[in-house]
């Protein structure tokens, strides 16, 4: 192990984006796109850094609207204008920024759509459904120069920075495993198609870009995360947070895996498609602290991969998880962060690091290059399970090596009228 316990020298302060961007009366001003489930939740997050203003809501159910309304009020927003249709909201003139919390499958429209209207972008993750799909994001966002964050908060969580930065200054030596634990499947049963959709639902703006089939209340809202045309299951939702911090405590936020092999059991009456239970090994070239490359293990409801991320190196093992933090040796967990030799960027809140960048221009925390970058390991992820195989992945080309069927699951024409600029 390095001297990294040994040592109290203070080095080069992290590199944190400061709190001081915007003066004491300046204020972002936001418009909400999706706002059931976690569009409230940011919403509310937005409200409390004391720094915004909450503008507009877009959804495609009036009776969301409603309930965000309330929520809205209730949190003292003020008078805040509804739009089922959110290129409404993004002519508004009035608005700086656009939080986007929609399904899936809206992601990349969403972003790419609010980026070309000259707004700055706070987009949910998973950023995208597709791998191919990131790369245009990024364009759109650059060429625009605009600010986008991905809500992978974990990285503005102490306990994650702290595993990531041990990891990366080499307290626990050279790494060759991470293991990614993954929770069940909570979907809600088997569906049933039952007819026409609720009056206050715009459905055919609901399945957007998706190929349209006949409604179903189990298919839409949160659900769609159970459906490969909307979302990926757990590898995309708890998946995205963990493959996240793995990756950055590895060092390789610019590198995808290059092979991967495993299997998945699915649902064995087909009440949903994505996975119920997973073991997928992904291999990644040498980085900073695995010079001899390294294995990420995804595990879904895996013994020997609890929920959260486990480092595997010479010298010891961090385990982190949302509000817990254990290593070998134990010591590492009141470890002095300043004596690191390396230091990642740092945000002490998610949401407050969005906004001090919207004002500096700097690229936030969880910039949408890394977002795209996490996203697509997880698709990789899910290819082999949906597969039932092991894969070859050009990183280069974001293309599956001689294997036509891993391609067409990597990208899929849009619906009519819903194309991606």
């Amino acid at each position: 192990r390095r001297d990294f316990l040994k040592t109290s020298a203070v080095f080069a302060a992290p590199l944190v984006v400061p709190s001081t961007v915007f003066g004491a009366n300046d204020r972002l001003a936001l418009g909400y796109v999706g706002v059931r489930n976690r569009g409230p939740q940011n919403m509310d997050q937005f409200i409390k850094t004391g720094r915004t203003d909450t503008v507009a809501f877009a959804d495609v159910d009036t009776k969301v609207i409603d309930e965000a309304m309330e929520k809205a009020r209730k949190r003292g927003a003020g008078n805040v204008a509804r739009h089922t249709d959110y290129r409404e909201l993004l002519d508004r003139s009035d608005i700086d920024a656009v939080v986007v919390s929609s399904p899936d499958h809206w992601h990349a429209k969403h972003t790419v759509d609010a980026a070309t209207a000259g707004k700055d972008v706070y987009c949910e993750k998973p950023l995208t459904l597709f791998i191919t799909e990131g790369p245009k994001m990024v364009k759109a966002v650059r060429d625009n120069d605009r600010v986008c964050q991905t809500g992978s908060q974990q990285r503005s969580s102490k306990e994650f920075i702290r595993a990531a930065t041990l990891v990366r200054n080499g307290a626990i030596g050279d790494v060759s495993e991470v293991r990614v634990g993954l929770p069940k499947s909570n979907h809600p049963g088997p569906i049933e198609v039952t007819g026409n959709p609720p009056s206050n639902l715009d459905y055919d703006q609901w399945i957007g870009p998706a190929p349209m089939v006949p409604y179903a209340e189990k298919r839409v809202h949160y659900n769609f995360r159970f459906w490969w045309d909307y979302s990926g299951g757990q590898t995309t939702n708890f998946g995205a947070h963990h493959l996240d911090i793995a990756r950055w405590g590895l060092g390789l936020d610019d590198q995808l895996p290059t092979e991967a092999d495993g299997e998945a059991t699915f649902h064995p009456e087909n009440a949903h498609q994505v996975t119920e239970t997973m073991r997928v090994s992904q291999r990644y070239a040498k980085g900073p602290v695995s010079p001899d490359g390294v294995t990420i293990i995804v595990g879904q409801l895996q013994d020997d991969c609890p929920m959260g991320v486990t480092f595997v190196g010479t010298d010891g093992e961090i385990y982190v998880n949302r509000g817990r933090f254990r290593s070998d040796p134990p010591e590492l967990e009141t470890a002095d962060l300043d004596a690191a030799d390396v230091f990642l960027t740092e945000s002490e809140n998610h949401y407050d690091n969005f906004i001090d960048c919207c004002g500096s221009r700097e690229r936030p925390v969880a910039d949408i290059e890394i977002g795209h970058m996490t996203a697509a390991a997880c698709h990789i992820t899910n290819a082999v399970a949906r597969l039932g195989q092991s894969v070859r992945f050009d990183p280069n080309t974001l293309r599956f090596a001689d294997l036509p069927e891993g391609n067409r699951i990597v990208d899929r024409p849009y619906r009519e009228g819903f194309e991606l600029a």
